[in-house]
């Protein structure tokens, strides 16, 4: 096949984390057997080296520069952008990011396929739900196209709002039902769609009943993520992402207010270590907590979950499997996390090994992190148990191939 893969976000290095990780090892893996033709934006902060390293992972690619955003965020800037998505049906967030430039490109290069006669061998793909918009809807008649869409916009702002976690929960209510709206209108143009977890492809499915769509999970590179070679012991808590990311940032303290100062009262040594690049003020100011350490982007998040005891994932909001759960799992740090945290993994019933903890209040995660901080084996359980579930089921290996089958079976529709 020849894909054509489509990504905003500058899919390199994969350390970037959030979606462009997916999209980097689905990209890698699809090149060991496909002819792979990446286009995508390049912000000011990516390096010639990276560049060059991009180019050496795949066939070919095509950056363009990504739009400036203008920043401005006064009252008159509000309604315009709410009346805009209102009448056009298309969110701020996916307008911010559109390319008029990339958008030509993409134009011209499927019409010489189909010209060409070649357009039941290419396959189109959007790596995350924004790159919808550079798709044709009169090109599905002809060529398979997939959107890759991580999680369901509908679906977490509707999220957001039954958890009293919106930052702006009247924008949220109004925006609400255009979400729907949208969203059921791009999934249509797709030959089909692909999701992280069951959940999120449920959401799908509710609106569009007839969608052709594959729940397919992330996975780990096992290599970035080795299993730890002993317990560190002690009384040292661990939380990673990016912390410039809402459901993040809510995570964080959450953890480090509410949680974290309960700890400490009965494990006055305790730390707990927030991981994760592009802290903003408002995760910056959490080390001013006793024994709370903001790392700022660290070269291995590995080793700072080989010497936690425990790996906390606190979230509140945020659809799909998360990254760093898989990860802390393939490190081997034993995991405590809310049901968010573990959405799409069985971790735990009849028949099925514990591989993890679970809680969701104050209360709940006290206690486990107690449990944890006392009982040597159950954190030896967990960590060996969490790695062969990750091994088993959650390489990027395993994801890829699944990728690949569904990419074939719509390609060979087309033929």
């Amino acid at each position: 096949m020849k894909i054509l893969m489509l990504s905003s976000t500058f899919p390199y290095p994969p350390t970037r984390g959030g979606t462009q990780v997916r999209t980097f090892h689905l990209m890698k893996y699809l090149t060991q057997r496909h002819h792979v033709i990446l286009v995508t934006h390049r912000s000011p902060d990516v390096t010639e080296e990276e560049v060059e390293g991009l180019r050496g992972c795949v066939q070919d690619v095509a950056i363009f520069a990504r739009p400036a955003f203008s920043s401005m965020d006064g009252a008159f800037s509000k309604v315009k952008r709410f009346a805009n998505f209102l009448r056009e049906g298309t969110p701020p967030n996916v307008l911010s990011s559109y390319s008029l430039k990339m958008q030509n490109w993409v134009d011209r290069y499927v019409e010489s396929a189909i010209a060409k006669g070649e357009a039941g061998d290419l396959v189109i793909t959007c790596e995350h739900s924004v790159n919808e918009i550079y798709v044709r809807p009169e090109w599905e008649s002809e060529i398979a196209t997939v959107v890759n869409i991580h999680s369901s916009l509908y679906g977490t702002c509707r999220q957001l709002l039954e958890t009293n976690t919106s930052e702006k929960p009247l924008r949220d209510r109004l925006q609400l039902p255009l979400l729907q709206r949208y969203e059921q209108r791009y999934c249509s143009k797709f030959s089909g769609i692909v999701v992280t977890t069951e959940e999120d492809q449920k959401q799908i499915l509710d609106l569009k009943p007839r969608a052709k769509i594959a729940a397919i999970a992330n996975g780990v590179d096992l290599t970035r993520f080795p299993l730890r070679q002993f317990d560190p012991g002690r009384h040292q808590l661990v939380f990673s992402g990016a912390m410039d990311n809402l459901p993040n940032i809510d995570a964080a303290r959450f953890l480090a207010l509410e949680v974290f100062p309960l700890v400490r009262l009965r494990y006055p040594d305790a730390t707990l270590a927030l991981v994760g690049s592009r802290p903003v003020p408002e995760v910056q100011e959490l080390a001013n907590q006793p024994g709370v350490t903001v790392t700022g982007q660290v070269p291995s998040i590995a080793e700072y979950l080989h010497q936690a005891t425990v790996c906390v994932i606190p979230m509140r909001t945020g659809y799909g499997i998360k990254n760093k759960t898989l990860e802390a799992m393939a490190a081997g740090t034993p995991v405590l996390a809310s049901d968010r945290g573990l959405e799409g993994l069985t971790v735990e019933g009849p028949n099925v090994p514990l591989r993890a903890l679970r809680a969701n209040e104050v209360n709940e995660y006290v206690a486990a992190i107690g449990r944890l901080f006392e009982d040597r084996r159950l954190r030896d359980q967990l960590s060996v148990n969490a790695r062969r579930f990750v091994e088993q089921d959650y390489t990027w290996e395993v994801a890829g191939d699944r990728y690949e089958t569904l990419l074939r079976e719509l390609s060979t529709s087309k033929s």
